[in-house]
């Protein structure tokens, strides 16, 4: 008899399920068997993704930083759909530029929608993963293995959920339900392209030691994510490399900054000139996010 594929009727939930990582999640996993609930704030791109599914799906315009709204709407996937097999969070944004000159209010917002904003995933969607002895699977980052200089925020949103997902993972074993954490390097989506249109983020990026300066293409990395999602993996590595970073992750800190500190010198300089020609230095260097 052959082995039902494991997604095959399951339900499986994606935060920032727009575009980039998320909706080429959901076409994977709607190929691979699944039904899928997408999550995010751009209700016409949602509906653009949803329209394209081979299976059976359903969007909701949510806003993962607002936790009655997410509870909400973890109720409405689930009477939508009998159940929830699989939670991704993987709604997130970020921004470039050195702290000391960063927007705190823009700053704040990236730590809001990423860690804030997975923790209210899991609190709204806990419950039924319970019941249905689920699966989370948090979309954390090389951010959080290599911190690096100008993106901040995001590292620490990054190491924040992380250290979430692997508190997570020991309060739901006893449950049957299982947590996962997924890394993803620079990765071709939206997001890494609008990161590569601030100058500060190209140009350390561009400064970084192979591999990690490397961009990725999307469908190979998201086809790692389905399979970990399949096989409830503790660990999935968009990008196979990640694998070996885990264990040398202690050591990424002093080489990053020692590769990075030409970089990081050029911005600072540049920063200061720019303080000479604009009243408010923070807002002319880091006054926008980039989203998923």
């Amino acid at each position: 008899m052959r082995r039902r594929p494991p997604l095959r009727g399951r339900t499986v939930v994606i935060t920032g399920a727009a575009r980039g990582v998320g909706a080429q999640l959901a076409r994977t996993v709607s190929a691979r068997g699944a039904r899928v609930a997408l999550l995010g704030l751009g209700e016409a791109e949602l509906a653009g993704v949803a329209g394209e599914l081979a299976g059976e799906a359903a969007y909701w315009k949510v806003d993962v930083t607002d936790e009655d709204m997410l509870h909400r709407t973890a109720r409405s996937v689930e009477a939508c759909f009998g159940t929830v097999d699989v939670v991704v969070a993987n709604a997130g944004v970020g921004t470039g530029g050195l702290f000391r000159h960063a927007d705190p209010d823009v700053w704040r917002r990236v730590v809001e929608v990423n860690l804030f904003g997975s923790v209210h995933t899991a609190r709204a969607f806990l419950p039924a993963l319970i019941r249905s002895r689920g699966y989370y699977l948090q979309i954390a980052s090389l951010a959080a293995l290599a911190p690096t200089p100008v993106l901040s925020a995001y590292c620490a949103s990054k190491s924040g959920v992380e250290a979430f997902a692997h508190s997570l993972r020991a309060e739901l074993a006893h449950h049957g339900a299982r947590t996962g954490v997924a890394y993803l390097s620079w990765t071709d989506t939206d997001m890494v392209r609008a990161a590569e249109q601030a100058d500060q983020v190209g140009e350390l990026r561009r400064s970084l030691p192979w591999p990690t300066r490397r961009v990725n293409p999307l469908v190979p990395a998201v086809d790692r994510l389905a399979t970990g999602i399949e096989r409830r993996a503790r660990y999935v590595y968009a990008q196979p490399w990640l694998r070996a970073a885990q264990f040398a992750r202690g050591a990424f800190p002093g080489t990053t900054a020692r590769h990075a500190h030409g970089a990081v010198s050029t911005l600072e300089a540049r920063a200061s000139h720019t303080r000479h020609l604009d009243a408010h230095p923070c807002k002319a260097l880091s006054s926008r996010y980039f989203g998923r």
